[in-house]
């Protein structure tokens, strides 16, 4: 039984989807087509889908509705003026350009903000803005804090940035060439871990003395504000959107992809303060998103969109989100299953390294994780580590970062409490049987963002 720890569902269901449970045959032989990459998994095979929480969210009856009330004009629509203004009034930045998807925004921000040579520091990496940021001549220095790195040790801020991994950068290469500071709210690739308010004022200050600019991936901003409300001395009282407007308030502009956040299944955002930037990526976003009016998005998306950032700072509904994720950690750290702690707000990320330690790092422990999971109980989940992180554009060797994770990621208001403990089951049985799992090597490796449709094979 549930006890006080863990709300109830603050909502109800009124349209349901089947799901199945193919056989463990079936289950090898799919797995084994799909070459070990559950990306490649047809969604029909998988019982319960854990592989993202990006765009597979389930909308309200209130989004549903203004589906219907899509005006889906070439230009001038009036969703993307409610859209507009609901960004403008929850963020605070002067402009907003509409994007079909975080990445979209992140093309923009990239090709418009950074110069060749110079460098885009972040807290932690992302794998497509990295990309972009390197596509474009920029190139990437992790500045968070040690911390971050570690699955044991617990920080209730694991995201925040090194002040002074930051101010060392800025003496060896000069603040001239620092494009921005990247600020992810949360960092994903250190298991959805928060920044805090303090730790956002103290970068905004250091970069103002050097006259740098922020930009903000805050894809996940609500989740961050709910830890900041729940672990920052000051913010227990302020409501999740005052404290993502103040976050804000810190930044010069911010990069978004509504399929997380936003509660809906398509769009995003650039938002930024700065005219010139603004007028740039405006008319880029023609040449590779759509009108400046729509950004790829339909009409009934937009509206979507609004309504779906609307919902999302609603206490109610943030408290379930971060704590039914927090349930499925708290199972399985209850059962001595290693994962990044404390769990995050949008995932549980299992520690391949210390699940899988007969397993050498090339021979991609978390990628094998993450094809057994699937194979014992039809969960699909995906791989953060060595695979996800790719190779050096200079000297084409793997990068070989500290984390080596599987992510085990919630879709927001789609699984009850009952699936993650039939998750929990399945990781707990795979982890009394872990010497079990063998080790994989590339069939295919494609050279941008391998994770996507690399192929493997057993060692």
């Amino acid at each position: 039984m549930l006890d006080d720890r863990y709300p109830a569902e603050p909502f109800r269901i009124k349209s349901v989807e089947p799901v199945r449970m193919i056989d463990r045959e079936t289950r090898e032989k799919v797995i084994k087509e799909a070459g070990y990459n559950t990306f490649l998994l047809k969604s029909e095979d998988v019982y319960i889908d854990l592989l993202t929480d990006s765009g597979t969210n389930a909308m309200s009856d209130r989004q549903w509705a203004g589906m219907m009330i899509g005006d889906e004009a070439y230009a001038g629509s009036k969703n993307w003026l409610h859209l507009e203004s609901t960004i403008k009034e929850m963020f605070g930045f002067k402009h907003v350009i509409p994007t079909h998807q975080g990445r979209g925004a992140e093309n923009l921000l990239s090709r418009t903000a950074i110069k060749p040579g110079q460098y885009t520091p972040g807290n932690m990496y992302f794998t497509t803005t990295r990309y972009h940021q390197e596509a474009n001549g920029g190139i990437f220095r992790d500045i968070v804090i040690d911390e971050a790195h570690d699955t044991i040790v617990y920080h209730p801020f694991k995201g925040n940035i090194d002040l002074n991994k930051l101010q060392a950068l800025i003496d060896e290469v000069g603040a001239s060439q620092i494009a921005y500071v990247c600020l992810a709210v949360t960092v994903n690739l250190a298991g959805g871990q928060p920044v805090s308010i303090e730790n956002m004022k103290a970068v905004r200050k250091l970069c103002d003395k050097y006259g740098i600019k922020i930009y903000y991936d805050t894809t996940r901003c609500v989740e961050n504000a709910y830890f900041i409300k729940e672990r920052e001395e000051g913010y227990a009282n302020k409501s999740i959107a005052e404290i993502v407007r103040e976050m804000h308030s810190f930044a010069d502009g911010c990069t978004m992809s509504g399929k997380k956040d936003g509660i809906t299944n398509i769009g995003g955002f650039l938002c930024m303060n700065d005219d010139d930037l603004f007028v740039q990526a405006r008319e880029l976003v023609v040449v590779y998103e759509g009108m400046p009016s729509y950004g790829g998005m339909t009409g009934r998306d937009m509206e979507a969109f609004a309504i779906g950032l609307k919902e999302s700072v609603q206490e109610e509904y943030i408290e379930h989100r971060v704590k039914q994720v927090r349930y499925l950690g708290d199972l399985l750290i209850a059962a001595g299953v290693p994962i990044m702690e404390p769990p995050g707000g949008h995932a549980v990320f299992l520690d391949a390294k210390r699940f899988c330690p007969h397993l050498a790092h090339e021979e991609f422990p978390a990628q094998a994780l993450a094809a057994n999971l699937y194979l014992e109980s039809g969960v699909r989940s995906m791989e953060r580590g060595i695979v996800s992180a790719g190779r050096d554009i200079k000297t084409g060797k793997n990068h070989a970062p500290k984390l080596e994770l599987v992510r085990l990621t919630i879709p927001r208001r789609v699984y009850t409490y009952a699936h993650m403990d039939v998750v929990a089951k399945a990781v707990i049985s795979l982890y009394k049987n872990r010497d079990k799992i063998r080790g994989l090597r590339f069939v295919y490796e494609p050279k941008q963002l391998r994770f996507f449709t690399a192929r493997f094979e057993e060692i």
